[in-house]
């Protein structure tokens, strides 16, 4: 009933015994340009005519797909135990810097669950930590900042981050994209509002209080860490890009605990820059955050192509606050997965059917895929959405 599925394994000797000369070798023959350059029309890998005509990118770009293509948000990571077992001992901002391994980890749910796209396995304080910034991710806690950003002289920390801080990124890109074939890869970074909150709280945080001290007591200072984040943030998408990379994502996740007029006010303009500075390689420019409900109208407003939606509101009224000339991304609550195979196939029929008449939908989860999410749930659901959307 459904599509003929190929299942993608690495090349063999990919991960054993791979010089970094060789990889570099790799990267230069899948690249069309050196990370640095000014943008170009499109990215190497969009020009490659398998990947452009993917189901992932012209959902995108809001074309007739031959089913609604599908993939999730931390499809690589804690619910696979592949992946468990390769990370095994390894600290998660030291395995980022791997490109085999990073290269291993994003392939992996790409085999698994015939999922429709792939995404670069990194954390978005990996552009920080590059220019370093002290911090370090902590099991069970988050990313932990040693000196948090609290006045101007903090802002000394923040540097502009360049292609030689991540070289291990343009490597395994370059990896990945030969390995990928007609599968597209998206890369990604955090918001810069996601990002200034961990900075300034020095962790994760329910409140954002120091944060929103700050942006309510010190705007002029607030504008200025944004902006500052801002030009990371687009560094790091420009070398992923560069490298090959078919689409991008920033992810504000901490966005929902905003009012809409200060999302307006002392956030969007930062955003606005971040996906300003990428227009000009034509790849598709996705926008998401979780508790955002209220705040779809300004996001998709900051130069977007796709608009990531959480499960807290139906994709047509989704479409509605967004409004027309964008895709929509999303949007099954990932605790559905723990139920039954019925329960979930009925929820999904739920999403499939709240995107009847959207310009573009590509299937995903409202937030990412939960460490104990059966794995077979994701194929099952992959499945599911691709034999019920074939057109």
């Amino acid at each position: 009933m459904g599509r003929a599925t190929v299942r993608r394994e690495p090349s063999a000797g990919l991960f054993a015994g791979l010089s970094v000369g060789h990889a570099r070798l790799l990267v230069v023959s899948a690249n069309e340009s050196p990370a640095g350059q000014q943008p170009t029309a499109t990215s190497a890998a969009v020009k490659n005519d398998s990947v452009r005509d993917s189901a992932f990118l012209k959902a995108c770009r809001r074309e007739p797909v031959p089913h609604t293509p599908v993939w999730f948000m931390r499809q690589a990571g804690r619910s696979l135990p592949e992946y468990r077992k390769v990370r095994e001992g390894i600290p998660m901002l030291e395995s980022c810097t791997r490109p085999e391994l990073v290269t291993e980890i994003t392939l992996q749910p790409v085999r698994r669950h015939n999922v429709d796209a792939a995404i670069y396995f990194s954390d978005i304080v990996v552009p920080l930590k590059a220019i370093g910034v002290d911090l370090d991710i902590k099991p069970g806690v988050g990313p932990v900042v040693e000196k948090p950003i609290r006045t101007r002289a903090d802002l000394a920390q923040l540097r502009d981050l360049t292609p030689e801080d991540v070289p291990y990124i343009t490597e395994a890109v370059g990896l990945l994209t030969r390995e990928l074939g007609a599968t597209p890869l998206i890369g990604f970074a955090g918001a810069p509002f996601t990002l200034a909150s961990y900075l300034v709280e020095g962790g994760p945080s329910r409140t954002y209080e120091n944060a929103k001290a700050i942006m309510y007591g010190d705007p002029q200072l607030w504008a200025d860490l944004l902006d500052r984040l801002a030009d990371i943030t687009a560094a790091f998408l420009k070398v992923q890009i560069e490298a090959g990379a078919s689409a991008v994502q920033l992810f504000d996740s901490w966005a929902g605990a905003l009012a809409p007029v200060d999302y307006r006010r002392s956030v969007l303009p930062a955003s606005e820059k971040v996906f300003k500075a990428v227009e000009g390689y034509g790849v598709p420019r996705i926008h998401f955050g979780v508790g955002t409900g209220e705040l779809l109208t300004p996001m998709s407003e900051a130069g977007v192509d796709v608009m990531g939606v959480d499960w807290r509101v139906p994709l047509d009224e989704a479409a509605r606050r967004v409004g027309p000339g964008k895709a929509l991304q999303g949007n099954l609550d990932p605790t559905v997965l723990f139920a039954s195979t019925e329960a979930v196939e009925s929820k999904t029929r739920e999403v499939l059917d709240s995107a009847k008449g959207l310009e573009g939908h590509i299937f995903n989860l409202g937030h990412g895929v939960m460490p104990n999410t059966p794995p077979d749930a994701l194929t099952r659901l992959v499945e599911y959405v691709h034999t019920n959307t074939a057109r």
